[in-house]
């Protein structure tokens, strides 16, 4: 199965300036994607990486630690309004005219989401690969809140209610398991970017459970707490 591995990283980062880049645990944040990268190609073997940014500095960061294209991310996907399957998929038609072949996955790791392994990737494709159907699959952490039991919502009434009807479930427990989506790898059919989709939602997506803690860094706290893990190697498992 050939597979482009895609690593998204926009130089504007308003939570976190300069996110991608920023020293973690003794190396810039986009380093753990590019290391995780590299030993996820080595175990599919017909892969190839590709560093989709706008930033000349970040393009000079992941050079250092082994990952240069000559691709070059359009300023029009660049800003924060834009959905990033868009610039995935312009990064793919690129892949595809540069190397002259057709790709039958794609997998994007978030810079943002670091803390998954390589048998968490290759688990996810085994999964994908078991159903000839599914488009695409994702990674997901068990969800600490569930819309059918202690999720509220405004409605147009004034007053709150459950985002979803829970009246038959009277324990967190008997209510359907929900997920949260962790950002942090996402598996694609090549037939996923036919559809046109700006989103990884579809009927036909697949979940990957994560065994073991992973976030998204999205505050300064977030990235102080993440540092304190990777330091002081509380994560118990290895990146």
């Amino acid at each position: 199965m050939k597979t482009l591995i895609t690593i998204c990283a926009r130089g504007g980062s308003k939570g976190i300036p300069g996110k991608n880049i920023k020293p973690i645990a003794g190396k810039p944040l986009i380093a753990y994607s590019i290391d995780c990268a590299r030993k996820v190609r080595e175990r599919l073997g017909d892969a190839e990486i590709l560093l989709s940014t706008d930033s000349e500095a970040i393009r000079a960061c992941a050079a250092e630690w082994g990952l240069e294209t000559e691709y070059r991310r359009p300023a029009r996907l660049a800003d924060d309004r834009c959905a990033k399957l868009d610039a995935i998929a312009d990064a793919l038609e690129w892949a595809e005219r540069a190397n002259g072949c057709r790709y039958d996955c794609l997998l994007d790791l978030d810079c943002t989401s670091p803390l998954r392994t390589v048998d968490d990737i290759l688990e996810g494709f085994r999964i994908l690969e078991a159903d000839p159907q599914a488009l695409n699959l994702f990674s997901v952490n068990p969800a600490a809140r569930n819309p059918y039991f202690n999720m509220v919502e405004l409605k147009e009434s004034g007053y709150y209610e459950l985002v979803k009807d829970g009246s038959r479930f009277t324990t967190r427990q008997s209510a359907p398991k929900v997920y949260d989506m962790n950002g942090s790898f996402y598996i694609y059919r090549r037939a996923f970017f036919e559809l046109g989709r700006r989103d990884p939602n579809t009927p036909l997506s697949l979940v990957y459970v994560m065994p073991h803690l992973c976030f998204d860094l999205d505050e300064p706290a977030d990235f102080d707490y993440m540092s304190y893990l990777l330091e002081q190697d509380k994560l118990g498992f290895e990146l």
